[in-house]
């Protein structure tokens, strides 16, 4: 698969979501997709950062206001994931692209309001809660495509589901690393139950980026990341694959995949356990209190 250059204006007309989009590689990504004329609405955290970092996207895009969103959700709150779906819904009659971009990575494990360890939720149980409650909106506006940011800390990880909270055993590397993989077999399932719908659904490793995204680390983590520092991409370089997935017309029909510099390449061999993916659908499900379709 050729890279090819993005034209400006080539997603005229579409609406994008993206989470976790106040800084680092969701900010770039929604500076990318404003830049190729698309309507952008950036789901953040934080009022006073998000309006700050909105500003930014209209600056540096040059998109008009009225194109650049801003609305706000807490992804550790499983009811502020539902009040972000309801007041998109109410806004937006469609949503030609989802990007699962939100993540962090903790130095000790933290539970959320709604009894779940963080990065599990954040990362991937928020996610999946968010893109089942959009699904009908997607699907009314194929062809159309959901994209989640993973990483490649899924390569030496694995789903313990007599653990998934981290609660008899903690560690950042291993509840980051299986959140992402979380995210990969999420993704390889939901390709496979919207297939023929019209609505693709891939994942993506962005690389190693200089992001706020382990701002909370501690210990060894904290080490890791000030060493790996000068070595790592830049935001708006950590975005590319993102916006390339959200609007190249080469992958419009690709499913099912995960990619890194725009090229689909293997993930772990445990993400392609259909049996895991399908017994985390049916855990995720009771855990984000949803019906199955």
């Amino acid at each position: 698969m050729q890279q090819s250059k993005l034209d400006t204006g080539q997603m005229a007309g579409k609406v994008c979501l993206i989470t976790g989009s106040s800084s680092g590689i969701g900010e770039f990504t929604a500076i990318g997709l404003a830049e190729l004329g698309a309507s952008v609405v950036m789901a953040c955290r934080d009022q006073a950062k998000g309006e700050a970092a909105r500003e930014d996207v209209i600056r540096l895009s040059g998109a008009k206001k009225d194109d650049v969103d801003l609305m706000l959700v807490e992804l550790a709150s499983l009811d502020s994931v539902r009040e972000l779906s309801s007041n998109f819904r109410k806004q937006y009659n469609r949503l030609d692209v989802l990007i699962n971009n939100a993540g962090l990575i903790l130095g000790e494990r933290m539970a959320t309001k709604d009894g779940l360890e963080a990065t599990f939720q954040v990362n991937y149980l928020s996610h999946f809660l968010l893109t089942n409650l959009l699904l009908d909106t997607l699907k009314a506006s194929a062809p159309s495509r959901i994209i989640s940011v993973s990483s490649d800390a899924s390569q030496r990880a694995s789903i313990d589901f007599e653990d998934l909270q981290c609660e008899k055993s903690y560690s950042s590397f291993r509840a980051y690393g299986q959140s992402k993989l979380a995210q990969i077999l999420f993704t390889y399932e939901l390709a496979r139950k919207l297939e023929g719908t019209g609505v693709t659904a891939n994942c993506l490793h962005p690389g190693l980026v200089a992001s706020n995204w382990g701002r909370h680390s501690a210990g060894a983590l904290s080490f890791f990341l000030r060493f790996a520092g000068p070595f790592s991409l830049t935001p708006r370089k950590g975005a590319d694959t993102p916006v390339y997935l959200a609007s190249s017309p080469e992958v419009a029909t690709v499913t099912g995949k995960y990619f890194t510099k725009r090229q689909p390449v293997q993930s772990s061999k445990a993400s392609y356990d259909e049996a895991a993916a399908k017994r985390l659908w049916q855990v995720s499900l009771s855990l984000a209190k949803l019906n199955d379709w």
